[in-house]
């Protein structure tokens, strides 16, 4: 059973490359087969079709996303940093994890099952996590927000629309930059309070 566990995790890392690389749409079950040097039946014994090794790429991508949010949220002290460094780990992650991003994104992918799910799941944890940083900041004094979670939707909002602009300027745009002006502009606004 480790040893399946095994070519299954290999299978996953192989096609992550290259579905980094082709995108879904131009991937092929005899390129990650020629990648992994095995026949395609091979491939077909862990997974039953292309969909299947996508769904098994995204979910590992996701948990790597969430887990480094978690880390950069559990580093820092003040809600600003919180929603700082929720803000540069999130959109720097999907700069790196192109596979989840296009999961997320891609009108091509919408007829995929686990598509919907994994999107309607991912907003919810966002939504989520924004939220509690936020309450956090209006608990502690830091932040004035009336709602909570539509502020979050708000922010979620503002950022997914932020993404190709900035993560697919291939490196013309300095990312930090950009990041820290709509933060400044999210945690100070825009309105003169002199």
């Amino acid at each position: 059973m480790v040893v399946k566990t095994e070519v299954r995790d290999q299978i996953v890392s192989t096609a992550t490359q290259i579905f980094s690389r082709f995108g879904f749409r131009k991937t092929t079950m005899d390129e990650i087969a020629q990648a992994m040097r095995k026949g395609k039946s091979s491939i077909y014994y862990y997974f039953t079709s292309k969909e299947e090794i996508f769904e098994a790429v995204v979910e590992k991508e996701a948990n790597l996303l969430r887990a480094e949010i978690l880390n950069a949220l559990e580093n820092s002290n003040t809600p600003q940093e919180k929603l700082r460094s929720y803000v540069h780990t999130r959109m720097k992650g999907f700069q790196k994890l192109v596979n989840i991003h296009e999961a997320l994104k891609s009108d091509y992918l919408s007829h995929l099952d686990f598509i919907h799910r994994m999107r309607e799941k991912y907003d919810n944890e966002e939504i989520s996590v924004l939220e509690q940083i936020l309450q956090l900041g209006v608990d502690k004094g830091t932040f004035h927000v009336e709602n909570c979670h539509i502020a979050s939707i708000a922010i979620i909002t503002a950022l997914k629309g932020l993404e190709v602009p900035l993560l697919w300027s291939n490196g013309e745009t300095n990312l930090e930059y950009h990041l820290d002006n709509v933060l400044n502009v999210l945690l100070y606004g825009i309105v003169n309070r002199s």
